[in-house]
């Protein structure tokens, strides 16, 4: 049985028609039901560091009838390679991601570049690997690369904050 419900932890948040980033995609354990909420007009852009990943996301994709709402990158340690996203995302997600990430703010602040005015970011990390103080140490650097903390969602085994783009 899977610990995360990922339409349960994501519904509040994604609606019909956005564009939507999934850092950390991995096999898109996220990423298809994201691709199912934002229904035909809408966009998931999943960015992950391993191409073999990326590769079998693609299969389940293709498999549910999804690819068409998909959009996949491989990026690097060092950049996500987003650039022409600036301004353009409505919701960002990364989950797991955050605590494996090397340079905290270049991340905090390449998400903050591409997010909407207005639009949202959900970290969320694992309570086993990340500790309350290393956790708060995130949400500091993300706010000072301009993100704002607006709510600490309940999520089973697992430390979560949802930030805004308000200038």
């Amino acid at each position: 049985k899977l610990l995360q419900n990922p339409e349960k932890i994501l519904s509040p948040y994604v609606k019909q028609g956005m564009n939507v980033l999934d850092v950390g995609s991995a096999m898109g354990f996220f990423s298809l039901p994201l691709a199912r909420m934002v229904g035909p007009n809408g966009k998931v852009i999943c960015v992950d560091m391993q191409e073999k990943m990326i590769q079998s996301l693609e299969k389940r994709a293709r498999k549910a009838g999804l690819s068409d709402r998909i959009e996949l990158r491989i990026c690097s340690r060092n950049s996500l390679g987003l650039d022409e996203c600036k301004g353009k995302i409505d919701f960002a997600f990364a989950s797991a991601v955050v605590h494996e990430v090397t340079d905290a703010s270049s991340f905090f602040s390449e998400i903050y570049e591409v997010i909407k005015q207005g639009g949202k970011f959900l970290v969320i990390e694992p309570k086993g690997h990340v500790t309350e103080k290393d956790f708060e140490v995130s949400i500091l650097v993300a706010g000072k690369n301009g993100f704002s903390v607006i709510d600490k969602p309940k999520i089973p085994r697992s430390r979560s904050v949802l930030f805004a783009k308000v200038s």
